[in-house]
């Protein structure tokens, strides 16, 4: 039974009840047969489960296994003991993949409250009829048939069709998005034309789990408890929606299959080679003992080209790249709770978002007048509310127009307590919804003032005069026909209209009765109230234009309040962009994909419709985020790529569902988080440049001397490069500033590849670049010291050699660093020199250091295999101008690459 659309004696006679409730032993067995009024719990994720899902990430994967087969390989090599320094990668490695995941799990540990606080139900206990007596249980124990007594202030605890009200209004915009209480009523529903349901927010014969009363009072019978409330099928969504990847937890997979191909490959190579060096160039007999030896050799050689090939310290680098940003966010009062999520903000396309309390205020207030004394009119709408503010009150207190109209007052210094001692109310016509007005009588001097406020269609037809000029006028035609133009242009607005009269008392009048007194009043004039835009949304929105990002509201309000708002924010030019959610029932998900670019306002949306707006831009393969405050805002907050919820005024429902919160419900901190976004992202997009880049040369030089049969690189050398030389600059560009252009930058698209506009060329032709002057360096060392190049091939060492190399690489990969701190643009450029990134000067400072005590120092020139006195100033000024040519030579490529086009604008 749709209960919204029938008479109450039918519905009560479905649920098997009465208007006098429930016995408590019928109570008892449908408590027992349907279960607690409580939604279902969530499996909770053990921190184990949750740590080796952690350990499931491609690159970490990547990361044990390499580690695995070097400790095979230190094994082997030992003969069977191996020692602490020949497992010394295989350590690092394992610290490296512990400490990321650790890291991770404590920057998300607070991340998975998602449904606890639906656990806890709005209402602690509830006012129930049981044996005809009002008695209080728990909101749990309430029952399907229960009738429920509700007044001002009362959360609602299940859904209920209403059986008795008095004037009473219920605040919904947490679960319809609806910013004014709705009034409430007992007679069935019509459906209207060829409608198969009336919309959540129209059903004013309901009430539901999640809501609150704002004004009057009623009684209601329970129709849903649990799961099979509103509330609860929110609660199943949100069970069923899934996370997808991010965009950057895709780019790493695609990373991870790369480097896994490249890797495989390369061990292919180094294999194939090896045999052929052995037993075709080498002369050396065949035999199953000597391709033995020649498998190992080989095998060996080429896992370390492998290792060499893996960024070790880059899953670590980017870890506590996205954690230094989550601690920037938050200074800027966008609260992450997922890591990975943080970059997702820089690719956004569409940020779909609630109107209420997210663009507006959420709350009322009077923007314009229609009067001749607005003293009068603002005193005469204080008088005639029932909401209280005191003199040092921030806001009003109440149902929230009246504390519009109290506040409204206020701010013209006609404070409410002083007129509720002035003006004491001694009697009144409590507002109902049929006539749609009410009236208060009042003590002024020896007599009285009665006070009525309410539509102003109705009340101007009660007036006989009119207040003109400060004196009381018959009222005309001409007069309410200008009444009802300006009526007309404020509700061209979106304004709620309000009117409001006095009619003055020699005594007390006979009768409070509405009938006696509301007739021959004298009309003061009107208000227009609105829930105002947020300042701070204009210059928002624009950003937002500017970045290539596309607002989208999605509001369960009416759709010319909608239009309003959105015109006045500049989300929308005119009404045809925006149409109501039962508009989208008529399209099936695919033909929504195509619809969903047409329009930029939702309006009288209920939850499924924002999911299904959400998923249909997603399946445009646009990065969406959703913003929202209330409990119907959390399926689509779940469902979208970024969800983003209000820290003040949202429910703790979305907040625990949503990927960032607003700390100040602020709609610009979404901006500032975009920006932020924007600069992580492209921060590691740097930071993986500079590391596949080196590492690239370093694959290359370590093949190199594989092929030619000489050692440029040690195991030790390459673990310095990557752990220490690596790491240091890449965490050091991880804290660069944002690029002065980022947010005129369109939005990446979430299918964009890593290795896209330009990054694979880029990697390659530096990687190569670095290569040969690394292999200059060690040639030019070779050289040198032997005072020839005979010898270089047939594999005899040379230390002077390995340590300039060594040396040059060190320097080159800071120079790389450097010129990374702009992928696309000039290092030279005055941005760049006037934002010097001090980090990355530390990094350069201490990296160099430390290289050269490891090539000085007499203890450490033993572990990095130098000879003492070999290592001269001479070999070090080659080495560090070497290393010092990758400036020039990659700001020259960068301005050919720019001139060409090849970064596609950027």
């Amino acid at each position: 039974m749709e209960f919204y659309l029938e008479d109450k004696e039918k519905v009560l006679a479905e649920l098997q009840s009465s208007e006098q409730g429930l016995s408590s032993e019928e109570a008892a067995q449908r408590l027992a047969r349907d279960g607690k009024n409580k939604l279902d719990e969530p499996e909770k994720v053990s921190l184990g489960k949750r740590f080796i899902s952690s350990l499931a990430d491609p690159m970490i994967i990547m990361l044990i296994v390499a580690a695995a087969i070097q400790a095979v390989v230190a094994v082997i090599e030992a003969g069977g003991r191996p020692t602490v320094r020949g497992f010394a990668d295989v350590i690092v490695i394992l610290v490296v993949v512990i400490l990321n995941t650790i890291m991770s799990l404590v920057q998300e540990s607070k991340a998975e409250a998602a449904m606890d606080a639906l656990m806890q139900m709005t209402a602690a206990t509830s006012k129930v009829m049981r044996d005809g007596v009002m008695t209080v249980i728990h909101s749990e124990d309430v029952v399907k048939g229960d009738v429920i007594v509700l007044e001002a202030g009362d959360a609602v605890p299940a859904d209920c069709r209403i059986l008795e009200e008095h004037s009473m209004k219920a605040e919904e915009a947490a679960l319809t998005g609806e910013s004014v209480p709705v009034s409430k009523i007992v007679d069935a529903l019509m459906l209207r034309d060829d409608k198969k349901t009336v919309p959540l927010g129209d059903r004013k014969n309901m009430v539901y789990s999640g809501s609150t009363i704002a004004y009057g009072r009623g009684t209601a019978v329970v129709t849903a408890t649990g799961m099979d409330t509103e509330m609860g099928k929110i609660a199943d969504a949100l069970s069923l929606a899934e996370k997808e990847q991010t965009p950057l937890q895709k780019k790493m997979a695609e990373l991870s299959q790369f480097l896994t191909k490249l890797v495989i490959g390369i061990c292919v190579v180094v294999f194939i080679v090896g045999i052929v060096q052995r037993f075709v160039l080498g002369g050396v007999a065949f035999s199953a003992a000597a391709l033995g030896d020649a498998a190992l050799d080989t095998f060996i050689a080429a896992i370390a080209l492998a290792v060499a090939a893996i960024p070790e310290g880059l899953p670590a680098v980017v870890t506590i790249i996205l954690s230094i940003g989550v601690t920037a966010m938050s200074k800027r009062q966008a609260l992450m709770r997922k890591l990975s999520a943080v970059e997702t903000l820089g690719c956004t396309q569409i940020i779909c978002s609630d109107k209420t309390g997210t663009l507006t205020q959420n709350k009322m207030t009077v923007v314009d007048t229609f009067t001749d004394d607005p003293l009068l009119l603002a005193k005469a709408m204080a008088l005639c509310s029932d909401a209280k503010r005191g003199l040092g009150d921030h806001t009003a207190i109440g149902e929230p127009t009246e504390a519009a109209l109290v506040n409204h007052a206020h701010d013209l210094q006609l404070y409410k307590d002083e007129l509720d001692i002035n003006f004491e109310r001694v009697g009144e016509a409590p507002f109902d919804s049929m006539r749609k007005m009410m009236s208060t009588i009042h003590r002024e001097g020896d007599g009285y003032v009665q006070y009525t406020k309410g539509a102003t269609e109705i009340l101007i037809d009660l007036c006989s005069h009119v207040l003109r000029d400060g004196k009381i006028v018959p009222i005309t035609d001409e007069y309410k026909a200008q009444v009802a133009e300006v009526s007309a242009q404020f509700s061209d607005r979106a304004l709620r209209v309000l009117g409001a009269c006095f009619r003055n008392w020699d005594h007390f009048p006979e009768s409070t009765e509405a009938e006696y007194l509301e007739h021959d009043m004298v009309f003061i004039g009107m208000v227009g109230m609105i829930d105002p835009c947020r300042p701070e949304v204009y210059e928002a929105i624009q950003r937002c234009r500017e970045a290539g990002i596309r607002p989208v509201m999605i509001t369960g309000d009416h759709k010319a309040t909608a239009v309003a708002i959105a015109k006045d924010l500049g989300i929308v030019t005119d009404a045809s962009q925006a149409v109501e959610g039962s508009f989208l029932d008529q399209f099936t998900d695919e033909q929504l994909i195509d619809e969903v670019v047409k329009y930029s306002v939702y309006a009288r949306v209920q939850p499924e419709h924002k999911t299904r707006i959400v998923r249909a831009w997603k399946a445009r393969g646009k990065v969406t985020a959703m913003t929202g405050d209330g409990v119907n805002d959390a399926p689509s907050i779940k469902a979208s790529d970024i969800g983003i919820g209000m820290g003040i005024t949202g429910t703790d429902v979305t907040k625990s569902v949503a990927d960032m919160v607003l700390a100040d419900d602020n709609f610009a901190t979404i901006v500032n988080a975009v920006e932020e976004g924007r600069k992580i992202f492209d921060n590691i997009c740097k930071v993986l440049q500079f590391q596949l880049s080196t590492n690239m040369s370093e694959v290359i030089i370590m093949f190199v001397s594989a092929l030619l049969n000489f050692t440029i690189l040690t195991p030790v050398h390459l673990l310095w490069i990557n752990m220490v030389t690596d790491s240091a600059p890449g965490l050091a560009l991880g804290m660069e500033k944002a690029e002065e252009d980022i947010m005129r930058r369109k939005p990446r698209s979430s299918e964009e590849g890593i290795f896209s506009n330009g990054a694979g060329f880029d990697m390659v032709w530096q990687g190569i670049y670095l290569a040969l002057i690394e292999l200059a360096s060690y040639f030019i060392g070779y050289h040198l010291e032997v005072g020839s190049f005979e010898g270089v091939f047939a594999g005899h060492g040379c230390a002077n050699a390995v340590a300039m190399a060594f040396l040059t690489v060190n320097f080159a990969e800071m120079m790389c660093a450097i010129n990374m701190r702009s992928r696309h643009g000039s290092l030279f450029s005055r941005d760049m020199l006037i934002h010097i990134n001090w980090w990355l000067v530390g990094a350069f400072i201490l990296t160099t250091a430390l290289t050269l005590l490891a090539v000085f120092m007499p203890g450490l020139q033993q572990v990095f295999g130098i000879e003492p006195g070999t290592f001269q100033m001479r070999e070090l000024w080659i080495s560090a101008l070497l290393g010092l040519s990758t400036v020039p030579v990659f700001e020259i490529g960068k301005a050919i690459r720019r001139a060409t086009g090849a970064y596609g604008g950027k």
